[in-house]
């Protein structure tokens, strides 16, 4: 009764939060209608949003499935909490007394010398006990607070395995989606290199004929030059991003599971060349040769409450730590008090081994032991001093997690609220330029302009498209970054989302 009524440890008392009360920019980016919001809404006691439902391309889903069952850093994550399960395991154990059995058998010969009647004799002695030994019965509380602090640190380590799952799944949906972007840049690159070797064509002809010099000859060479350059880099992208996908995977990745993009960038046979479209209709064909991406937004909430970033793994386990450093505290204070350990045993001996049992030869020992700290040169208040210390480092880092939780939300908020407008700019500067395109062709062809101008166009125009990839990618690439630094969730009374697709270009 007394062990369980008396306990040194401080009140926890979580620290408020050293961040303004909601997040800045956290405004919705669609809007729902009353159907939508009332089929999206799920109570908080549901937990967070799993990924399953995040990511709904199914070869995503697939990939993310092995990444969990083969990734070596998350097998290294889950064999640490089976080491602090095993440690908390072995703090439990000292609430308890260890009781153990033990017989023993001793036979001495007395010398001659060392007897009374100048003989000597063989001596026999035969135990068996059953007992326990320096067991602390805990009135001040040490045993249950260095208890306390390793279930802190088994919780701890439960979330950092929580942190590095939720990593995982984020950083293999984002290597899927580059993988597919740097496909679709390849893409780009192999038809604007086939159209360039067929305007080339063109050139060649018009040379032969007298009717374009060999200054426009040359330019014409140099943008042929140019594309097969990129085809080459984002050929050997392609297969990098490839490797890094495999890596976090675990293992090697099936064709089917990859991006669509993939295997339209790296066609079997080229398409033959030809000069028979206008350069106008060819470079259109460029840009309706690639895929769009998928378009879904993903809905936050107004007014996003700060509160949300508990939820976070590298917050709960920052908690955590802080909890057990509490815990610390009171087994360093239960250290100025009395400490009382037992040692008792029951058992039989005798001198033969048929007669152990019998009656009359049992026994028994009851040893307690106090012991109470007079002098130790300041080590107790050392000791409690640096378990303090340990606690205001554990506030500090607390408050420091959640700072970076807000800074790297309210940023992915930042780009989140102008990516729409963003796009949609790209998208209307792409088709400028290519209007550009067309109308300096034809001042080209009726004389009124050189070949640069054209030349000129063709770069904007290929750069331009390179943008919009990019653009593109930093789009869907904004949704896996939210969820991750969201927790997983984002939590206002209830959870509000849209069903939210990782999903790659030309799905």
């Amino acid at each position: 009764m007394l062990c369980a009524c008396m306990s040194l440890a401080p009140d926890y008392q979580q620290p408020p939060l050293p961040v303004q009360d909601t997040m800045e920019h956290a405004k919705s980016s669609a809007a729902l209608s009353p159907d939508q919001e009332a089929a999206v809404r799920i109570d908080e006691r549901n937990g967070p949003m799993h990924w399953q439902e995040f990511i709904a391309e199914p070869r995503l889903r697939e990939l993310i499935h092995q990444a969990l069952d083969n990734n070596r850093d998350l097998r290294v994550a889950t064999l640490a909490i089976e080491k602090a399960r095993a440690q908390y395991g072995i703090e439990r154990a000292a609430l308890f007394p260890s009781v153990a059995a033990t017989g023993a058998a001793s036979r001495s010969r007395t010398a001659d010398d060392l007897t009374t009647a100048g003989r000597g004799n063989i001596g026999s002695q035969y135990t068996a006990q059953l007992g326990f030994s320096s067991y602390e019965i805990d009135f001040f509380g040490r045993v249950r607070n260095l208890n306390e602090a390793a279930l802190q640190e088994f919780l701890r380590t439960g979330e950092s395995r929580r942190s590095v799952q939720l990593s995982l799944i984020a950083e293999t949906a984002s290597a899927w989606l580059t993988l597919d972007a740097d496909a679709r840049r390849l893409m780009l690159a192999r038809e604007t290199l086939r159209t360039r070797k067929e305007a080339l064509i063109l050139t060649e002809r018009s040379h032969e004929l007298g009717a374009a010099n060999g200054l426009t000859l040359a330019q014409t060479r140099t943008t042929v030059d140019s594309a097969r350059v990129d085809v080459g880099t984002y050929t050997s992208q392609l297969a990098r991003d490839r490797n890094a996908l495999a890596l976090l995977v675990g293992d090697a990745v099936h064709e089917s599971l990859l991006p669509a993009s993939v295997a339209a960038a790296v066609p079997a046979e080229p398409p033959p060349l030809t000069a028979g479209p206008r350069r106008s209709e060819r470079l259109a064909s460029v840009q309706a040769a690639l895929p769009e991406p998928a378009t879904s937004l993903l809905s936050v909430p107004q007014d996003l409450p700060s509160s949300v970033l508990l939820h976070r793994p590298d917050v709960q386990a920052a908690e955590y730590t802080l909890r057990g450093a509490y815990a610390s505290i009171g087994a360093a204070r239960a250290a100025f008090f009395p400490s009382i350990t037992l040692t008792s045993s029951v058992g039989t001996g005798s001198t033969s081994l048929s007669g152990l049992f019998d009656s009359g030869n049992g026994t028994w020992s009851f040893v307690p032991q106090i012991r109470l700290p007079i002098f130790d040169a300041g080590l107790n208040r050392a000791n409690l001093r640096v378990s303090e210390v340990a606690r205001d480092t554990a506030v500090a880092q607390y408050e420091k997690a959640v700072q970076t939780a807000f800074r790297e939300v309210s940023d992915a908020l930042a780009d989140r609220a102008t990516l729409g407008e963003r796009i949609d700019a790209q998208r209307s500067l792409v088709e400028s330029t290519r209007q550009a395109l067309d109308l300096s062709d034809a001042r080209y062809r009726l004389g009124a302009d050189d070949y640069l101008s054209v030349l000129d166009a063709q770069r904007s125009l290929y750069a331009a498209q390179q943008t919009q990839i990019t653009l593109q990618l930093a789009e869907q690439a904004n949704r896996i970054t939210l969820y991750k630094v969201l927790g997983g969730q984002w939590t206002d009374g209830r959870l509000e989302r849209e069903d939210v697709a990782a999903a790659g270009p030309g799905n």
